[in-house]
């Protein structure tokens, strides 16, 4: 007989894994969730059609304004911006997708187990994130560019490890909260293994934590990327990205100062979108923020 009981009274719940109440989603949730919709489409989008080859390079068609012909103009090499954007944005989603995952499939299960099990472990977990929260992703990728060369792989690797130890915290915080609910000691106290505590009990009241959090370290990785790029640590051309045609831009800054604004507008809103979106997910997962009691 199972002792995890069908329902839970909602005012038992701690704000951080309390349920959802139906109510009215928030204006940044929408407006967040717009923004990604238009990055995620625009990499969809360049895996089947492209105005141009971003890649190719036209000499007679070198940094002619923008037109019928060509949307965002094209840059020095004739190359049309409007595509580059196109297919920057799979590497940027790429890079996001992995190196989120990353961090989330093992910050996630470490944080949980500090939570469980305290102690040494605990310590050892919160005190290897302090180290590693010493070393900011772009700083701990640009280490990585330096001794492993620069590409995308290693920029992902480097970025998703570097957000290992914030998961590990909002990890490690759910679950004390979660800890301490009734259910969970009796599952306890039916001598339940820990794997089946955290599979069952832990994770499905922390996903929404964990939700928020892979948002807002998207969008970080998002920035790393475009600044890894702009380094020269980043994707190696001719992959087009949206940090290096920043970096290419800025000596036609005086001249051509579109060529900076198209790709520093996409980085833009690739970063806004996230970050709203995961402020909108922590209004809507946590009722405090709403005003509810």
């Amino acid at each position: 007989m199972s002792l995890t009981p069908t329902t839970t009274d909602p005012a038992a719940l701690p704000a951080a894994v309390a349920p959802t109440a139906r109510r009215p989603l928030a204006p940044t949730l929408i407006v967040g969730a717009a923004l990604v919709a238009v990055v995620v489409a625009a990499a969809l989008l360049s895996f089947v059609w492209t105005p141009y080859d971003p890649t190719q390079a036209s000499p007679a068609d070198r940094l002619q304004g923008s037109s019928a012909a060509h949307l965002m103009g094209t840059d020095r090499y004739g190359r049309d911006i409007f595509s580059a954007i196109l297919a920057g944005s799979q590497i940027t989603l790429l890079v996001g997708v992995v190196a989120v995952g990353i961090a989330l499939l093992v910050g996630t299960p470490l944080g949980i187990a500090a939570g469980m099990r305290g102690g040494w472990l605990e310590e050892l977990v919160m005190r290897a994130s302090d180290v590693m929260l010493a070393f900011p992703a772009l700083l701990l990728a640009i280490m990585f560019g330096a001794v492993f060369g620069a590409s995308t792989t290693t920029a992902m690797v480097a970025i998703g490890i570097a957000s290992i130890p914030a998961f590990a915290r909002v990890a490690r915080s759910g679950t004390l909260q979660v800890m301490s609910l009734e259910f969970v000691m009796a599952a306890r106290a039916a001598s339940q293994r820990p794997v089946r505590i955290a599979r069952r009990h832990i994770l499905p009241n922390i996903v929404g934590m964990v939700i928020v959090q892979s948002s807002t370290s998207f969008a970080l990785a998002v920035l790393a990327e475009a600044g890894l790029s702009f380094l020269g640590l980043g994707t190696p051309p001719p992959v087009p990205s949206w940090g290096r045609m920043l970096q290419e831009s800025q000596q036609f800054l005086g001249t051509e100062p579109m060529l900076a604004v198209w790709p520093g507008l996409a980085i833009a809103v690739a970063v806004l979108g996230f970050n709203l979106l995961g402020d909108g997910l922590r209004d809507r997962f946590d009722p405090k923020l709403n005003g509810e009691r």
